[in-house]
């Protein structure tokens, strides 16, 4: 029996210089937004920036609250807003990022299990990928072609009556 291996496909950037101008201007508003999270808790800022189909950029950051599952990632908060503002305009492409203050991040942050069912949702529901960009505060950037990467086996709408 043949045993096959399933991988993601990745592009990964070991240098900052060799990140494209486009990625690098979404990765500066994710930085950004990172800097404004409420994370009084775990002291984790994360950011996100989303640009979406229109050309709009929407950025979120994380919200913490004493009551844990009250909280929200800062991937939902972005992808939460921009579809609270543009309805019916795709997701082009996700950026996030964090910051820790107190041991600096020399990998890249990857997205909760689920902030990654709610941009898979924004992938189905617009029949479109999302491109996803992962970075740290420094080191390699992870780009990614989709969502449906991230998250192997999905589930789906399909699945329910």
């Amino acid at each position: 029996m043949k045993t096959l291996k399933l991988e993601s496909e990745v592009l990964v950037y070991e240098d900052r210089d060799e990140i494209p101008e486009d990625i690098m201007r979404l990765l500066v508003q994710a930085e950004d937004a990172a800097t404004r999270a409420y994370a009084k808790y775990s002291n984790f800022q994360v950011g996100a920036a989303i640009l979406l189909n229109n050309g709009e950029v929407v950025t979120g950051s994380n919200q913490e609250n004493a009551v844990y599952p009250c909280g929200l990632c800062a991937e939902r908060t972005a992808a939460f807003a921009a579809s609270s503002r543009f309805p019916e305009v795709p997701f082009h492409t996700i950026v996030v990022t964090a910051i820790n203050p107190v041991s600096p991040l020399t990998q890249p942050v990857s997205p909760c299990g689920s902030c990654r069912q709610a941009l898979y949702e924004y992938e189905q529901k617009f029949n479109q990928p999302i491109e996803v960009v992962l970075s740290g505060q420094s080191g390699p950037v992870y780009r990614f072609r989709c969502v449906a990467d991230l998250l192997p086996y999905t589930f789906h709408a399909g699945f329910l009556p």
